[in-house]
């Protein structure tokens, strides 16, 4: 018996009926040809999710007049390029992170003072991850410095070397975590700012890094969470768009690495501004002025 039986399921169609698909719904197809190639490295699916911001109001079914599909494409590429320079950048906050606390906490609670719950908040939270950290080890068992420290250390790991196997997301609640103090001497020692700011930045840059790492799909998107933006922030910038979410990691890195975002961003909305709607991510029109308040 099929489980599935009572269910309606789309019949799956071929290439050739996917584009005239787009084309009944009012996207004009420059070459058919062009189009196919496309459609066999692109899932449909995946692509007309780009159109989203393109359809009429009065019949979501149809797109709007002019739409092309070239236009969906370099929209897909544009928001490629967009998580490729933004991957990069959020690698720099997750990596100087790991550095401020398990600096901070080792030199203050001893190297293995993380396997301590007293030096947490939240005892519960704190065992699952010790639990979590021994399933991080086993995934990374082939990296060297796991071995190493396996075979000379048994398995002893400071917490300078434990905090290299934590994803995005369990560093920032690994943050979250850590006793008030403890988060407030970090926030105001590397970024001037209360602890309140770092737990919500940290929590949704690791969203928009899970996003980036899975090929999900920025543009046009609303975020699940918003970041704790400041007064003047709050009342030029929709705090659930991509562009609050870019302003905080902004504001967690260094110069170097800040001018650098800034650069490449500059080039790669000059590149596609034929085809994009900065809206669609949120950005202001005076977003650069904006950024360049932050330094």
């Amino acid at each position: 018996m099929d489980l599935h039986e009572n269910f309606s399921v789309k019949v799956a169609k071929t290439f050739e009926e996917q584009l005239i698909i787009l084309q009944n719904r009012g996207v004009l197809v420059e070459d058919s040809e062009c189009a196919i190639n496309t459609l066999q490295r692109v899932n449909y699916y995946r692509l007309v999710a780009y159109g989203l911001t393109l359809k009429n109001s009065s019949n979501s079914d149809t797109y709007m007049e002019g739409t092309t599909f070239s236009k969906l494409v370099s929209l897909y590429e544009f928001d490629k390029k967009l998580r490729q320079l933004l991957i990069g950048a959020l690698e720099s906050v997750e990596i100087a992170f790991r550095t401020h606390i398990a600096y901070h906490h080792a030199h203050n609670y001893s190297p293995l003072g993380y396997e301590n719950p007293a030096h947490f908040q939240d005892p519960t939270y704190h065992e699952r991850f010790i639990k979590n950290l021994e399933r991080f080890y086993d995934e990374n068992k082939t990296e060297l410095f796991i071995i190493h420290h396996r075979k000379k250390y048994d398995g002893v790991f400071p917490f300078w070397v434990a905090i290299e196997v934590l994803s995005f997301s369990t560093l920032s609640m690994l943050f979250k975590n850590l006793l008030h103090h403890d988060k407030l001497f970090i926030s105001k020692t590397y970024y001037n700012v209360h602890y309140k700011y770092t737990e919500s930045w940290l929590h949704t840059l690791a969203t928009i890094r899970n996003v980036c790492a899975h090929h999900g799909r920025l543009y046009g998107k609303k975020l699940p969470i918003s970041p704790q933006l400041f007064k003047k922030q709050r009342k030029k910038i929709r705090s659930n768009s991509l562009f609050a979410a870019i302003i905080v990691l902004f504001k967690l890195l260094n110069e170097k690495d800040r001018n650098i975002l800034l650069i490449s961003l500059q080039a790669l909305i000059d590149e596609y501004k034929e085809y994009i709607n900065l809206s669609d991510i949120g950005f202001t029109h005076d977003w650069e002025s904006i950024i360049e308040d932050l330094k």
